[in-house]
């Protein structure tokens, strides 16, 4: 376990060190993301907070004001974007991170929300999201977007999601 790692808010120097992380787990950049959501941290439209140990980013959430999409659009605050980096997983880095956003939500917010994948790469989130008591929102599976209805088709990728919140106070 990492004993010794900070928190903080995203610098620029950290959209090429976390594409970097993403890269060497092959999973594709995401630099142009990375790049919008450090220009959305400095106008106030996105917290993104930075894991580091060593020098090293291990990973980073972001939280929304209020949600973009799903069924908590414009109502509560979104965990938008979670990453810990293989190398630094089952160490407690997430669940730091995690409690970063959600007490930041708490300053304005009695309600967090997310959206989790449903397909085996996000079985780690899941489990970790359970644990910390995050429940479903009721709304069925999302799609692109959208709920989907009984019986319609869809593909299991990055965009199926099944939407959770937590009480914070």
């Amino acid at each position: 376990m990492i004993s010794h790692y900070q928190l903080r808010a995203m610098t620029a120097s950290d959209i090429s060190a976390i594409d970097n992380q993403f890269l060497k787990q092959h999973w594709g950049s995401r630099h142009e993301s990375l790049t919008d959501y450090f220009k959305q941290q400095q106008t106030g439209q996105r917290w993104v907070f930075v894991a580091e140990t060593a020098g090293e980013v291990a990973g980073y959430v972001t939280l929304l004001p209020s949600a973009l999409h799903g069924p908590f659009e414009n109502r509560y605050p979104e965990i938008a974007d979670f990453n810990v980096f293989e190398a630094f997983q089952r160490q407690g880095i997430g669940n730091r991170l995690l409690q970063q956003a959600e007490n930041t939500a708490k300053s304005f917010s009695d309600i967090v929300t997310l959206g989790v994948g449903l397909h085996p790469g996000y079985g780690p989130a899941q489990r970790l999201y359970c644990k910390r008591g995050y429940l479903p929102d009721g709304s069925g599976v999302w799609y692109h977007n959208r709920r989907l209805a009984m019986g319609e088709p869809c593909r299991n990728d990055d965009d199926l999601v099944l939407y959770l919140a937590k009480r914070l106070r």
